[in-house]
């Protein structure tokens, strides 16, 4: 379910902070992100192809398991995403890196976890909005359920996904386990910020987190 403070999918169009995908946990602190006062982002686990519980269901059969081969880009037709990825990985405090400040039409991809259509969790994460209006995952909170979500591969092949639920979590609890854990099946993970934007610290208090399942 979406966040009851995530209005039309996400923040107001009027904020003036830039906001990211601020993933917390642990109080692990992203280098990259305190210079542009955003606070703390969540450190991956150390083998995010360890078996977890999803967290939603599969609505239906998963489809084919793909080989690895890295994602170049992702679209949403629901919510008119159509966005180039770029590999990030974790910086030296072990926190999430997201696309950069500048480039807020990109989308990221933890590229030390699978690759999408390979089996376990593929991570994608995205700026929410910037000073200048919207950003790649501003409606991200808008999918539901048996919506569709495709990644382009560097082999050609289209990875495609339909979508089991949408969570909201507040950052000190996200779900890590949830979001990065492994499994049979080739499963995908689409991670913003989300929330009622307080501007007192100049972020959002959630993530919105979009859990998807290989569609046959």
């Amino acid at each position: 379910m979406s966040s009851q403070h995530h209005r039309a999918g996400g923040p107001s169009r009027t904020r003036t902070a830039v906001i990211v995908a601020a993933i917390t946990l642990a109080g692990a602190t992203g280098a990259g992100l305190v210079a542009a006062g955003l606070g703390t982002t969540s450190t991956p686990p150390p083998q995010p192809g360890a078996s977890v519980a999803p967290t939603v269901e599969p609505s239906g059969a998963a489809g084919p398991v793909l080989p690895s081969s890295e994602p170049v880009r992702v679209t949403i037709p629901r919510i008119g995403v159509d966005a180039d990825i770029v590999p990030v990985a974790t910086d030296e405090n072990g926190a999430l890196e997201v696309p950069p400040l500048d480039h807020p039409e990109m989308v990221g991809w933890y590229r030390r976890g699978p690759t999408p259509g390979e089996a376990g969790n593929a991570v994608l994460v995205g700026h929410v909005d910037t000073l200048r209006g919207p950003a790649v995952f501003f409606d991200l909170g808008r999918l539901r359920p048996g919506d569709t979500v495709e990644v382009t591969r560097t082999d050609g092949r289209v990875a495609v996904f339909s979508v089991d639920g949408v969570g909201a979590y507040p950052k000190e609890r996200f779900p890590t386990e949830r979001v990065y854990g492994g499994g049979a099946e080739a499963r995908l993970r689409l991670i913003t910020c989300g929330g009622r934007f307080n501007p007192r610290i100049g972020s959002y208090p959630d993530n919105i987190v979009v859990f998807a399942t290989a569609a046959r």
